[in-house]
């Protein structure tokens, strides 16, 4: 039985369910191994291999779930800031929602591996987001995820509604382009550039006018052009300018490494992973990671010498 080839679905999956790649991983491992121990046991002729793997990974992920407190985004948590001065303070307690390393895992749905839409769905409760995937996000039909869940086709039925109508706010996901779409990466193709040179005028010409910026693990979240810009000038204040980025994607949407200058080495230091959602050729949302755990997932060089070679973690 060869269970390789379902691991990348797997952990996107698995994601889904708990906002947190690192522990997607583990729990992908933790499904190889009980799926392996029961081998012997499988019918065939009740589900196929996926269908029963995933009636796994589904228990795993409920376990996993028990008790947790849902991985939030700063703007989950309260309104935004006025103030672009305000102390840059991390808050690690919190289980910070992170973004999908999409050069790791080869997914074939990646709409719904976007931040604002996993963020919506931690907010629902574990069973009610394991139907919402199951159904709506990988195809399985009302029995087959009755069966997964041990309940009933109406129940299964019953929990989609509510699910549905739980993340009505966050929009259709085919209203944000693809990476691969030649006007969004474009816009970020452009931003890459004047943030490389810290043009704070030319970054807000690329923002919506209701453009949002965030940057967990740091609580504070900004709305708006006149406070995404103002905090702009603040980074290149305390960074300096002359930037190196580089370009990936995150969970389906376009995605920059950024490097700030470092003086001392010559070089260029990881800062922040931007992920970026873009609408109607500017930029709407950008959500910047600044956890070296996300930089570990994406396998990210910690720094870059004056040469473009990137060396360490």
């Amino acid at each position: 039985m060869d269970l390789e080839p379902y691991r990348g679905e797997l952990v996107a999956y698995c994601y889904r369910m708990l906002g947190s790649f690192h522990e997607a991983e583990d729990l992908v491992q933790e499904t190889m191994l009980r799926a392996w121990k029961a081998r012997d046991r499988y019918d065939a002729s009740r589900a196929s291999v996926r269908t029963w793997l995933y009636r796994i990974a589904t228990n795993v992920c409920l376990t996993a779930l028990e008790g947790r407190a849902r991985r939030p985004l700063p703007s989950g948590l309260g309104a935004p800031s006025d103030d672009p001065q305000a102390p840059l303070t991390p808050a690690f307690d919190i289980p910070w929602l992170q973004p999908f390393p999409d050069a790791r895992y080869d997914v074939e749905a990646r709409a719904d591996l976007r931040l604002a839409l996993v963020a919506a769905m931690q907010v629902l409760p574990a069973r009610q987001r394991a139907v919402l995937v199951l159904r709506e996000v990988l195809e399985f039909s009302a029995a087959e995820v009755a069966e997964q869940l041990g309940t009933t086709v109406a129940a299964v039925n019953s929990s989609l509604q509510r699910a549905r109508a739980a993340i009505a706010d966050v929009g259709d996901p085919g209203e944000v382009p693809e990476p691969d779409d030649a006007e969004a990466r474009e816009v970020v193709r452009r931003y890459a550039r004047a943030f490389e040179a810290a043009d704070v005028p030319a970054l807000v010409r690329l923002l919506t006018d209701a453009a949002v910026l965030e940057m967990p693990p740091v609580p504070l979240w900004y709305r708006g052009r006149r406070d995404y810009g103002l905090f702009l000038d603040r980074v290149f204040a305390m960074r300096g300018t002359s930037w190196v980025t580089r370009e990936l994607t995150a969970g389906g949407q376009p995605a920059l490494a950024a490097y700030a200058p470092d003086p001392e080495a010559g070089g260029h230091r990881l800062h922040t992973l931007q992920v970026f959602t873009v609408r109607g050729g500017r930029v709407a949302h950008n959500v910047v990671f600044a956890d070296p755990r996300v930089f570990e997932a994406f396998e990210l060089p910690g720094e870059i010498s004056s040469d473009g070679f990137g060396r360490g973690r």
